[in-house]
């Protein structure tokens, strides 16, 4: 299977190869530019609801940064395809971001703290909503400006509150289109004649890459299906497939669109579609990692911008704390890994980086590239974000590609790396690959970390990080158990983010790193769990008690393949230019390993252990299936929840093996009793803020599990 694919794609990326170009050498050289340019607009300005501590009111600035980015300053070379950039009278490639900034109204108030929050796909995720997540008033209390700016090129405005960044596109010398071989997964969740561009679970709202011609017969075009992403792939006639626009009163072959793939019959939600299509015009993306760099830069140190204009935060900032979650997350170790954190004084961007349930990078610099892209269900097993390093340190060794040199590679030769913290939920373990940080490429052995970093693994959780029992549903259509979480790391976080301020402003060694290890034998190949019995569960769906099924464990996970993208891909370092889509699988894997359960609860050993891990009310799973027949996968980015038994009798009842509610507890006083003990070691631990203490106790005051 794989050779047909990787001689078509060689042929075609040869032909491409010619039409793309790389470099323009032989163009005159520019004059020599000045100092790169930055200007600040400030668009809006409004009061921030509430009043925080001593700190008093806050404003929201919202506006948008205009740069200029130097082709050849050595600091920028890493770019991908910077030299094919168009550039400006000053020599210089342009880009402009948006932002949003939470400051004090009174900023002689302000901590000296500047924290970035990572948009993730232009989302903002955090503070925006003091009243829906009041817990995060900690921070503005303690006296941050919080500011958010853009960094992906390929966000669309289709939602006003999006934040999105505008970088150059890639031409050749001539002004001509730069072509070349782009991949997108189709996966539809119901029957439907057609699908837009890009796809991909987490990719399908971005902005795509045009085919370079709506001809899907020519060279480096194909339609594909399969049911698995193990499964060999089906090629879909030419004759049966087009770019365009069809519905059920415009059928087959519909009108001619470039940003849709209409299908004779239809796509039908039990496949997985890969379409490879030559596209044109790539981005040149990674000036997004630059113009972040360059605006927390200007933030935190400048007086004014190129034009004059006042910097709002002038004076006032001593630190900078970057933080970005799950995509976003991956995107801060990619700004590490690549360099960015040496600013264009040669100092420090960020002071510290916190990359919260961040397992893998994020492909942002290979031409066409695909930040938006994820490990999710039935799709990106193979795409871009696997190949650069999982390791940190700089002498970091990959026994199975033969590669040196880990995330903070770069930033180690520059003196440039920050206090960095990695956080962990099982997700990251299970779905997303997230073992090779913790040992060497082949799983037999735990290796050390760099004295700048600390990696948490938060015990017995999911991706999502909060919900609770309310929360968990369970629709036996498309998940085997019961989906959620009532295990959180929300608190956890806010904790250990405290704790990187204290490390970074005032030198107080946060706490130890804790995660799952081969030596204590809590992290273990997946077949090799050891998961109670749990039996006789009823979970109530729509007012009406259903069985789940008895839970028979199976070691399924996503894999980690090494693989080829042809001979310009700069896998290393996620840069480059892919020629071979999809990519060919060279026979060699790294060794996942997954947290080791106990047997008579069934959560996780290692880690850091919430207030409802240290005083469960059930076993919350760090996977799940989906109920799909013919279908084989993790359900996408959840885990599963099965409750105790409230009774000795019933759970003896129903032969299950773990303790019941009664049995830990005794009853009410019993369960509230257990919590305050979990919260207030937590406290003590640096792992759980007083307030959020507080307040998992109120909870379990008022929520009654037992008599």
């Amino acid at each position: 299977m794989h050779t047909i694919w990787k001689t078509t794609a060689l042929l075609a990326a040869c032909t491409l190869a010619a039409c793309g170009g790389s470099d323009n050498d032989n163009e005159p050289a520019p004059p020599p530019a000045a100092t790169p340019q930055l200007k600040l607009s400030v668009t809006a300005t409004e009061d921030f609801p509430g009043t925080y501590g001593t700190v008093g009111a806050y404003e929201k600035l919202t506006g948008s940064i205009s740069g200029e980015v130097d082709p050849k300053d050595p600091k920028n070379a890493v770019i991908q395809d910077l030299a094919l950039a168009p550039v400006n009278a000053r020599g210089m490639v342009e880009y402009s971001a948006e932002f949003t900034m939470l400051k004090p109204k009174d900023m002689a108030k302000a901590s000296g703290v500047l924290r970035y929050d990572a948009p993730n796909r232009g989302n903002i995720l955090t503070m925006l909503n003091p009243t829906a997540t009041p817990s995060d008033a900690v921070y503005l209390e303690r006296g941050y400006v919080v500011l958010y700016s853009a960094w992906q090129g390929d966000v669309p405005k289709s939602n006003p509150a999006r934040l999105t960044a505008t970088v150059p596109v890639a031409k050749n010398a001539d002004g001509s289109s730069i072509t070349g071989p782009y991949r997108a997964e189709l996966v539809p969740s119901a029957a439907t004649p057609v699908m837009t561009l890009p796809g991909g679970v987490f990719n399908g709202t971005m902005i795509p890459y045009a085919p370079a011609s709506l001809d899907n017969t020519l060279p480096g075009y194909s339609l594909t299906r399969r049911a698995n992403e193990t499964d060999p792939r089906q090629l879909i006639p030419a004759s049966d497939w087009k770019f365009a626009d069809c519905s059920a009163t415009n059928a087959f072959p519909g009108t001619l669109d470039a940003s849709k793939v209409c299908l004779r019959g239809g796509f039908d939600p039990r496949y997985l579609y890969e379409l490879v299509y030559v596209a044109k015009d790539p981005k040149v993306m990674g000036v997004g990692l630059a113009a972040l760099r360059d605006t927390v830069s200007f933030f935190r140190k400048a007086t004014a911008d190129s034009a004059g204009t006042a910097n709002p935060l002038a004076g006032r900032i001593t630190h900078a704390i970057g933080q970005g979650t799950s995509q976003s997350g991956n995107a801060m170790k990619t700004f590490l890994h690549l360099g960015f954190n040496q600013a264009l004084d040669g100092g420090k961007v960020f002071d510290g980086l916190y990359a919260h349930v961040a397992a893998r990078q994020t492909n942002i610099n290979t031409r066409f590239a695909v930040p938006g892209g994820g490990g999710g269900l039935r799709t990106d097993h193979t795409a871009f974000g696997q190949t650069a390093p999982r390791g940190l340190a700089a002498d970091y060794v990959d026994d199975v590609s033969g590669r040196q040199g880990g995330v903070m590679k770069r930033c180690a030769a520059t003196n440039t790396c920050p206090k960095f913290f990695l956080g962990l939920s099982g997700t990251e373990f299970w779905q997303l690959q997230g073992s090779p940080v913790l040992t060497d490429a082949f799983g037999l052995r735990d290796i050390a970390q760099p004295d700048n970093a600390r990696l948490y693994y938060y015990a017995s959780t999911q991706h999502g990080g909060n919900g609770g029992t309310a929360s968990i549903s369970y629709a036996p259509t498309r998940n085997v158990y019961p989906a959620g979480t009532v295990v959180h790391f929300t608190d956890t976080f806010r904790a250990l983010f405290v704790a990187l301020e204290d490390w970074v402003v005032r030198g107080t060694e946060p706490p130890p790193s804790q995660v799952p290890k081969l030596a204590d034998g809590t992290l273990a190949r997946p077949d090799q769990l050891v998961f109670p019995t749990m039996q006789g569960v009823t979970w109530p769906v729509a007012g009406t008690p259903t069985a789940v099924p008895a839970f028979n464990y199976l070691a399924r996970y996503n894999g980690f393949p090494l693989f080829d993208f042809g001979p310009q891909y700069i896998p290393q370092d996620e840069s480059g230019i892919a020629t071979l889509l999809p990519p060919y699988y060279t026979g060699r894997d790294y060794a996942i390993l997954v947290p080791q359960v106990d047997a008579t609860t069934g959560l996780t050993k290692a880690g850091i252990k919430s207030v409802e891990a240290r005083a469960p009310l059930g076993t919350s799973i760090e996977f799940n299936y989906v109920a799909t027949p013919g279908i084989v996968d993790l359900s996408n980015l959840t885990g599963a929840f099965i409750p105790f038994h409230t009774t000795e009798a019933a759970r003896l009842a129903a032969g299950d093996t773990r303790p019941s509610l009664e049995s830990l507890y005794g009853n009410q006083a019993g369960y509230v009793a257990a919590v305050t003990t979990a919260a207030n070691q937590l406290v003590a631990e640096r792992l759980l803020l007083q307030r959020d203490a507080d307040l998992r106790i109120q909870q379990a005051v008022a929520s009654p599990v037992l008599p």
